[in-house]
């Protein structure tokens, strides 16, 4: 039986948790969308810190948190590993791969908004 390395990527705890985000954002159907036949995620919104919050679908999240939404270097992280294919800051597309890829940070930070 094989092993499954958590984290086989080797990405930084910016980069997973811009990551898991992303995904949040690319299955909420405000904000971003689902290729059945790809399995690829686009975003249609990147969410921004308003305050010491950001809303992400339908959770809230703290700023400090979805700080690699803003960050270039991230992106670059993301698409060379296949996660991400190029088009930041105008367009994020998660490969099929990006949307499948565990994070283990799936329920670590996240509250449902109250507004």
């Amino acid at each position: 039986m094989a092993i499954v390395r958590k984290n086989p990527l080797k990405l930084n705890k910016l980069q997973l948790r811009t990551l898991v985000l992303a995904q949040i954002v690319a299955r909420d159907e405000n904000s971003g969308q689902i290729d059945e036949a790809t399995g690829e995620g686009t975003l249609l919104r990147v969410p921004h810190a308003h305050g010491d919050h950001v809303h992400v679908g339908q959770f809230t999240v703290a700023a400090r948190d979805a700080s690699g939404f803003d960050n270039p270097a991230v992106w670059v992280v993301l698409t060379r590993k296949g996660l991400v294919k190029e088009g930041y800051p105008g367009s994020i597309v998660l490969t099929k791969d990006g949307m499948e890829y565990d994070t283990g940070l799936g329920d670590h930070f996240l509250e449902e908004s109250d507004h």
